[in-house]
């Protein structure tokens, strides 16, 4: 991560930065897959739909490996997969964030939805980027757990950072 000193300076790169790599993985895939789509956050009801919401439990604030963050709980395409920004329409709130971040200022959890071990935000799409831009690998999570009809399975194996939303669609 490159530091110049001055702290708006530097959450301007990190945007541009974040921005010009979604830019580059999106048409890097398109051009290997010519599927614009498969590069999206993946709703949840693409994955409980199937499950059958039976109900959710509280688990309460929890620290969870960013890499278990798989989608979003409402369609959104403001970032990508990877929560890399897809537009500069969410530049100002991200800058903003990772400024106040910078200098130590309090930042809330997010709030996601557990299934299985995937995570899907309902709350903090712009923090889960910052921190995904960052390099960090866990984050501060209020965390609530979807009862589904159909259970998720004890011997499942990890998911793979590149077909976590794959992985996550096969599972349920």
């Amino acid at each position: 991560m490159r530091t110049t000193g001055l702290l708006q300076v530097d959450v301007e790169y990190d945007f541009l930065r974040a921005r010009r790599r979604q830019f580059l993985a999106t048409l890097g895939h398109w051009l290997r897959v010519r599927c614009r789509d498969r590069n999206r956050l993946m709703p949840l009801d693409e994955v409980v739909g199937p499950a059958g919401w039976r109900g959710e439990r509280r688990l309460g604030r929890q620290t969870i490996r960013l890499d278990t963050i798989v989608g979003t709980a409402e369609r959104r395409r403001d970032f990508d997969r990877r929560f890399r920004p897809t537009s500069h329409q969410v530049r100002f709130r991200w800058e903003r964030l990772a400024l106040a971040q910078r200098r130590g200022e309090a930042i809330p959890p997010i709030e996601v939805y557990r299934v299985c071990d995937w995570h899907f935000v309902i709350d903090g799409h712009h923090r889960v980027s910052i921190a995904a831009a960052s390099g960090e690998p866990q984050i501060e999570a209020y965390v609530t757990q979807v009862l589904a009809e159909v259970p998720c399975g004890p011997g499942r194996a990890p998911v793979h950072q590149g077909n976590r939303a794959e992985a996550a669609r096969e599972a349920v």
